[in-house]
This record gives structure tokens, sequence and C-alpha cells, in this order.
């Protein structure tokens, strides 16, 4: 009877070992994204919509930091430069529609990234981690005393009263059309990016992260799989920037400096990296905790915040989705599991 009985324990175990818990917390947050305007006032809403941008900017980085191991910390350059493209397309030429202004911030971010990942990465020797995160910190630093100093680019005040980005004679305006659409735009960017991690070059970029030799070893040239996933968050830091000039009516030079490169280090930091709904969960968590504080902790709320960052980051270095998600699902898996290869047995 004791036999049975674990006999029959052992199916019910298995099968919640095998249950995906990534996908119930996808769609958990999902469906409670798509509530949100319908619950909140107008000018929460607003703030909302703040945070799915800076979400898809958490995205970038999670992609570059974490799956190939590369410590970005100017991503902030691309996430700006993108932005003052767009505020300067519509200053200067007037051209706010979405069609043109989110392709050319989103080719501007891939083109900074390009410039800057190959003469990072693509050296005669290999980059050593230290190496580019010094130097990706360089370029967000010079970035920033770059737009201060520019009277082009409007100083220290940066470039004011940005026309609203438009469809056709429509303008999309800060309110729940902004939310979905920025929502839609970060759904279709994750589900991209999802599909990227699980596919054989997503394979690569697991072994590149655990150990870099050993996939040069197999043949793989790891610092051209390191431009490319750098050229790649890149390039979703830069529609993000776009989006965020539009939402916010202005850009300003702190949006390529190193303040909103470590901001972005704590989103993923804090939510979980090398998962990327522990991106978007740690910026909206970060962004709402820190809204809530500021409001009724006026004078101390930066340290309550940081005071709890540090906890998080001390007791779970994995992020907060540790608490649900084994390490087995976080790394992934590739290939037919033990049940397909069972079943594959003669």
């Amino acid at each position: 009877m004791a036999d049975g009985g674990l006999d029959r324990a052992l199916p019910a175990q298995q099968a919640a070992a095998g249950r995906k818990v990534l996908p119930i917390v996808e769609g958990a947050v999902l469906i409670a994204a798509l509530i949100v305007p319908l619950v909140l006032q107008d000018y929460l809403t607003v703030f909302a919509t703040r945070v799915i941008i800076l979400a898809l900017f958490a995205l970038s980085f999670d992609l570059v930091w974490g799956y190939a191991g590369i410590m970005s910390f100017g991503q902030a350059l691309f996430f700006g430069s993108a932005g003052y493209g767009v505020a300067l397309m519509a200053r200067d030429l007037n051209i706010t529609s979405i069609f043109l202004v989110l392709p050319a911030g989103t080719l501007i971010g891939l083109t900074t990234s390009l410039l800057l990942g190959g003469f990072l990465l693509l050296g005669r020797h290999p980059s050593s981690v230290i190496f580019v995160a010094l130097g990706t910190l360089t370029g967000s630093y010079a970035a920033d005393r770059l737009a201060r100093g520019w009277y082009y680019l409007g100083g220290q005040n940066g470039i004011p009263s940005i026309p609203s980005m438009s469809l056709g004679s429509y303008d999309i305006t800060e309110g729940p059309v902004y939310y979905y659409f920025a929502l839609g735009t970060l759904v279709v960017v994750y589900l991209l990016c999802r599909f990227l991690v699980r596919s054989q070059f997503g394979l690569a970029l697991a072994g590149l992260r655990e150990n870099e030799q050993r996939i040069a070893f197999f043949g793989y040239k790891a610092q051209h799989l390191k431009a490319i996933v750098f050229a790649v968050g890149g390039t979703i830091a830069g529609l993000a920037g776009s989006l965020y000039a539009f939402h916010e009516g202005f850009v300003w030079p702190n949006m390529v400096g190193v303040v909103i490169s470590t901001q972005v280090v704590l989103y993923v930091l804090f939510g979980g990296s090398g998962t990327l709904i522990g991106a978007v969960i740690g910026a909206v968590i970060i962004e709402g905790v820190s809204f809530w504080l500021s409001d009724n902790y006026r004078d101390i709320w930066p340290i309550l915040l940081g005071v709890l960052l540090l906890l998080v980051i001390l007791f779970r270095p994995l992020g907060l989705i540790s608490f649900v998600l084994g390490e087995r699902e976080r790394v992934g898996s590739f290939g037919a599991g033990p049940k397909e290869k069972r079943n594959a047995a003669p």
C-alpha cells in the first residue's frame, strides 16, 4: 500500500514540476495592464503610460545583460538619442507622423548601438565586461555633457513643446489611446524578444552568458553574437525613447545621461534578469512605489526606496520573479523534454 501510494503521488509531483509558471505570470501581467485605464483616473493613466514605455526600455537592457551578459551602463544613450532625434524632426521639419518618427527613432537607436557596439565589442581582442561597462558609461556621460552644452539641442533646458505624434489627421495625445498604443507596442516587442531568446540564436546567447570560452570552442564568434544582441537592445531602446519623447512633450539631457542608465539597471535587478517579464515587473513596481512614496513621504522617500531595493537585492539576488519562477524555467529549455524523449525511444 505504501508503494502504491508512492506510485500515485509521483505523477502528481511530476505534473506540478512540469507546470509552466512563466506563461501564467505573463498572462496575469497582461490582463492587469489591459484593465488599468478602466479603473484609474486620467492623471494616473498618464503616469501608467510612462511606466509602460519605461518597461519597454527595461526590456532592451534585460535582453543585453540578462541573456548575453553585456553590462551596458549607457543604455540611456540609445534611448535619449532617439528622443532627441524625433524631437528635432518635429521641431525643425514639422514631421510628427507615426509612420516616420517611430521608424526614425528606432533607426537612430540601431545606428548608435551599432557604432558603439562595433567599437567596444569587435576589436582584435575580446572585450572584458568591465571594458564594455565603462565604455558604455563613458558614452552616456559624454552625450549628456554634449546635450547640455549644445545650444541647438536646447542646452540645459532641452527641447520643450514637442507637437503630438499624429496618425493621419488624428493626434495621439496622452491618455487611454496613447496608453493602449504603448501597451500594444510593448506586447509586440516582448513577443519578438521571447521568440528570439527561445530560438537557436537564444540558445547560443544562453551559452555565451554561462561560458563564453566554450561557445567560442564550438565555433561561434562570440563577439559577433554580442554585437548583434547589443544592436537589437539599442533598437528597442530607440523605439522606447521615441515614444517617451512624444508622450512627455519634451526631451532633456538626463534622457541620455547616467541617471536613467542606472535606473534601468535597477529595474532589471529588482524584477529579475534574464526573464524579460522580470524587467517589466521591476519597472512597474519601482515606478509605482516611487510614486506612492514621493506622495506620502516627501522628505525621505529616496531613502526608503533605496532600502527596499537593497533588501531585495541582498535576499533575492535573482529578483522578485524568483519567488514564483524556478531556476530551470528562468534559464529556459531547448529541444525535446524528457516526456518527448521517452515517447521517441524505441
